[in-house]
């Protein structure tokens, strides 16, 4: 008579092992879960800053394939394609981005920054329109900055550049942008002050380099500023100096530039002594 409660205690043991079982095997499942979420956010931080832009590309391309509509792939696509210079399909992947429901008015700002790299500035110029101005980033104040510049709005630009400014710690490249829209509009010693001030902060910036130069030629100071340079950043700011010099119709002192700027470069500076041989086969004194 004791079976039937044997057979009944051993059923019911089984059944709690059974759901133990499960249980463990869920708790498994939900584990191994995370850790593909976690390894996946990774990889998708590495692909979206030291991975190839092509490879970034064809990355989030299969993975939001696989997943659609996930707003972290897709935002992982238009960042990769920014990445890797397909601006215009940028565009089209950052205004998926932005209407999708949970787009943020920081995709906004990067749908504006995609417009101006195709030169759509009046579509730029609507999208930071419609971003609400308590919304205030560096990288919203730099872009209203340019669209403000393209305009020609100067009162504008120089407000928006002011406040980008003072909103980030590392300002060299929007000081540089500043300082050649106040060459644009003859501003030069304007212009000179903001790229001494974008070296203080980044004095390796040759495009600020380059551009101080043009500002004092444009004012006919022909003698290099006193920064960090190379050999070769040298001699390609003295021949800078020299066309800045024989636009003017300063032909001497663009001639000795160009002669000092092939002397100084460590290497053939073909550009220069080019300019020179046809300065020279000119006669012109």
């Amino acid at each position: 008579m004791r079976h039937p409660m044997m057979i009944s205690l051993l059923v019911a043991g089984a059944m709690g092992l059974s759901a133990c079982s499960r249980d463990g095997d869920d708790e498994v499942q939900r584990a191994l879960d995370d850790i593909n979420v976690i390894d996946e956010s990774g990889l998708n931080d590495v692909m979206l800053t030291v991975g190839d832009p092509g490879e970034a590309v064809a990355y989030f391309q299969r993975a939001s394939a696989g997943d659609p509509g996930r707003i972290d792939l897709m935002r992982g696509l238009a960042a990769s394609l920014i990445r890797a210079q397909r601006h215009t399909e940028a565009v089209s992947a950052w205004r998926a981005v932005t209407t999708h429901p949970e787009g943020t008015d920081a995709d906004r700002v990067e749908l504006a920054d995609a417009l101006i790299r195709i030169n759509d500035w009046d579509g730029a110029q609507a999208v930071l329109y419609a971003v609400p101005p308590t919304y205030e980033t560096f990288k919203r104040y730099r872009l209203e900055a340019m669209v403000a510049d393209a305009n020609e709005d100067w009162a504008k630009a120089d407000s928006f550049y002011e406040t980008a400014v003072g909103l980030t710690t590392t300002p060299a490249s929007v000081l540089n942008n500043w300082g050649f829209s106040r060459l644009t509009r003859g501003d030069y010693q304007g212009a000179e002050r903001l790229f001494i001030d974008a070296l203080r902060y980044e004095p390796g910036m040759f495009t600020a380099k380059n551009n101080l130069v043009l500002a004092r030629g444009a004012q006919r100071n022909y003698d290099l500023p006193v920064i960090n340079m190379t050999q070769i950043e040298r001699a390609q700011l003295l021949y800078t100096l020299a066309l800045t010099a024989i636009k003017q119709n300063d032909l001497t002192i663009g001639r000795g530039l160009l002669r000092e700027a092939v002397d100084t470069h460590p290497q053939h500076f073909e550009e220069a002594a080019r300019a020179l041989r046809a300065l020279e086969e000119t006669g012109t004194n």
